[in-house]
């Protein structure tokens, strides 16, 4: 399903070396002894995910479909970037059928806010408000003026706007959504933020935008049971792991997630975070960055091919693109552009995408990985997520830290809160 070529990763060490500490930490994961282990629910969570949620969540986002303009999804992190990356990758950015999804709770931006603020009125509107703990302070700030807004547009029945997932059973949230009357969905105890995008915190904006979530189960199901695949020869996740090891131990401090379309680069920002925050800890870590390319190529391609070596890149491929458009034919020709005539637009970004590896390997000597995708449907996107979650806790089990865990985010936080005044 998914194929990892690192043919041009520039390796100076053969990735069968590394065959038996994979085999070690990938029993440590799977048996849930591991560093973090607490948090290791997402595992086999596409094996026995909760299946009366899951029907409860189809249902509702049936029942919203059909009586909805506007779906307003209020998180941060994993909160919003798992749903709205596959919305993007399945959807497109102009997605023509079903409620308009935005996202809010992720900035404090009086701009943003009040903006779409502007843009939800003459609308109907439903509200899911996304946090374990209800405490997260830019969700917060969002949910109140929006539990407002909505409040006041539906002074008899906003409850039934107003969706929450949070804890199951604990929590400012949890409190405020069974005070108030709001259907409530759970955010797994032992799922943490970035690896949830299965739980019903990415499913129900996906379902309310019309994607088949069964299908995106399944995909991830499949990764599941086929990335257990002991040798490394036979599971592209560990090639992944491996190839990332390696190139860290050859002096790449940064890796850069590549995208050749535009609706997929919000699957790099989820991917930041998804590495971001499991590895860098300890002082050990890739940075992650990502760039979209060929747009980017004429910001960043300069120093890709010629300036410090610090980084590698890999290089998400999309086999077949989520829609295609054959290149036209103008008889004048004046601006000498036939050439190109009767291409599929697909096709030659795919040759700007080999010839640009091509250079940065060859001539710019950056090594690149490759993972190829067959297609941006939902069973794809469910497979590559599972295939990325997989990837990155043997990476980080390979480097001896915790995945699972983020202490660094709380020094940030704490001094926020004295800033802001928070007791």
């Amino acid at each position: 399903m998914i194929k990892v070529d690192y043919s041009q990763a520039l390796l100076n060490e053969d990735v069968s070396v590394y065959q038996d500490s994979v085999s070690k930490v990938a029993k440590e994961l799977m048996e849930h002894t591991g560093k973090g282990s607490d948090y290791t629910g997402w595992v086999d969570w596409p094996d026995n995910y909760d299946h009366e949620e899951f029907q409860r969540v189809i249902k509702i986002a049936q029942r919203i479909r059909k009586d909805c303009e506007i779906f307003l999804v209020c998180g941060i992190g994993g909160s919003y970037l798992g749903a709205r990356s596959a919305l993007e990758f399945m959807k497109g950015l102009y997605p023509e059928l079903g409620p308009e999804i935005i996202f809010a709770g992720n900035t404090f931006s009086p701009v943003y806010l009040s903006q779409l603020l502007n843009h939800l009125e003459g609308k109907k509107v439903y509200l899911n408000v996304i946090s374990k703990s209800g405490t997260t302070t830019e969700t917060s700030v969002s949910f109140r003026i929006f539990q407002q807004y909505i409040e006041k547009k539906y002074p008899s029945d906003a409850n039934k706007h107003i969706i929450a997932t949070t804890d199951k059973a604990k929590g400012t949230l949890k409190e405020l959504a069974t005070k108030k009357g709001y259907e409530t969905f759970v955010i797994p105890d032992n799922i943490g933020g970035r690896y949830s995008v299965f739980t019903s915190v990415g499913l129900l904006p996906l379902a309310v935008a019309g994607i088949d979530i069964e299908q995106l189960m399944k995909g991830s199901c499949d990764a599941y049971k086929e990335l257990q695949a002991d040798k490394i020869e036979n599971n592209p996740a560990y090639q992944y792991a491996v190839c990332r090891r390696i190139l860290a131990k050859q002096g790449k401090v940064a890796e850069m997630l590549v995208t050749y379309e535009p609706n997929q680069t919000m699957i790099a920002e989820w991917w930041k975070q998804l590495f971001g925050e499991s590895e860098g800890k300890e002082g050990k870590g890739i940075l992650p960055v990502s760039a979209t390319f060929t747009t980017d190529l004429h910001s960043l391609g300069q120093f890709i091919q010629e300036g410090t070596k610090l980084l590698f890149e890999t290089v998400l491929k999309v086999d077949k693109p989520l829609v295609d458009y054959s290149f036209p034919k103008d008889e004048e020709n004046l601006d000498k552009m036939n050439y190109l005539a009767g291409k599929s637009l697909d096709w030659v970004n795919k040759m700007a995408m080999e010839g640009t590896i091509d250079a940065h390997v060859n001539t710019g000597k950056v090594p690149n990985v490759v993972i190829e995708v067959p297609d941006a449907s939902a069973y794809s996107y469910g497979y590559l997520i599972y295939f990325f979650f997989k990837a990155c806790a043997i990476s980080c089990y390979l480097l001896d830290i915790n995945p699972f865990n983020q202490p660094g985010v709380e020094v940030y936080k704490k001094k926020m809160f004295k800033l802001l005044g928070k007791e």
